[in-house]
């Protein structure tokens, strides 16, 4: 489905990631762990058109895709929830999420879809008039999936979904990412909360100073000793 194939992205003459190669299945979900400063944001901005590669290639269901813009991944079937939400917080609910169906596929089914994206979130539904700005962060991170969602991906990519939310939304947020691959999306999952990133992805890459240093089963990687002392402190 996705194939990224040494690919290698610079912030000025400076590397951030080296020679990265990984694969998604479709209907896969697979996260990418690693310390902060690993590459990990920089990778997923790379796999969305929004780093441009320095060398390597990324190939999206046969077709390679590495100099298409990021409004032109939208339209083959990849969506991303960036870190930090960035939502448009002076603009309502309903307005940020129909802006996430903008390319002809999606605005076709907007209605249907919405109502998909309220019934996934049901606390978003109440919420749709409101300006977004107003809302908790727990809130807004539904409010920023939801538009993610509405563009129809097939491959979803989500960044540090659960930065700053309060632990009590955390679980929610994880199991509304379990329901949208059990929906048939693919997910490339990019998370700080290394536990629970393991616990509902089928396989995991990590990331240190740019490279993928191991991958593997997430059940297996659990159970490695190197990787609890240091992602889960155990």
């Amino acid at each position: 489905m996705l194939q990224i194939d040494q690919i290698q992205v610079n912030y000025g003459a400076a590397p951030a990631l080296w020679d990265i190669s990984l694969h998604i299945n479709p209907g896969e979900l697979i996260s990418v762990i690693g310390p902060n400063g690993a590459g990990k944001t920089t990778l997923i901005n790379a796999v969305m058109g929004l780093n441009p590669l320095k060398s390597g290639k990324i190939v999206w269901e046969g077709e390679t895709v590495s100099l298409l813009p990021p409004h032109r991944l939208c339209e083959r079937g990849l969506a991303l929830v960036p870190e930090s939400r960035r939502l448009f917080t002076t603009m309502t609910v309903r307005e940020n999420l129909e802006l996430g169906a903008m390319h002809p596929a999606a605005r076709a089914q907007r209605a249907h879809t919405l109502e998909q994206v309220c019934a996934l979130f049901p606390a978003v539904r109440a919420k749709l008039d409101q300006v977004s700005g107003t809302l908790s962060g727990g809130q807004q991170q539904m409010v920023a999936i939801g538009r993610a969602m509405m563009a129809l991906p097939r491959l979803l990519l989500l960044d540090e979904p659960s930065l700053g939310l309060a632990p009590s939304i955390v679980g929610e947020m994880f199991r509304s990412i379990e329901s949208i691959h059990r929906s048939g999306t693919a997910v490339m999952l990019v998370e700080q909360n290394v536990s629970r990133a393991l616990a509902i992805s089928q396989r995991t890459y990590v990331l240190e100073n740019g490279r993928v240093v191991t991958s593997g089963l997430s059940s297996e990687l659990g159970s490695r000793d190197e990787i609890r002392q240091a992602y889960l402190g155990i």
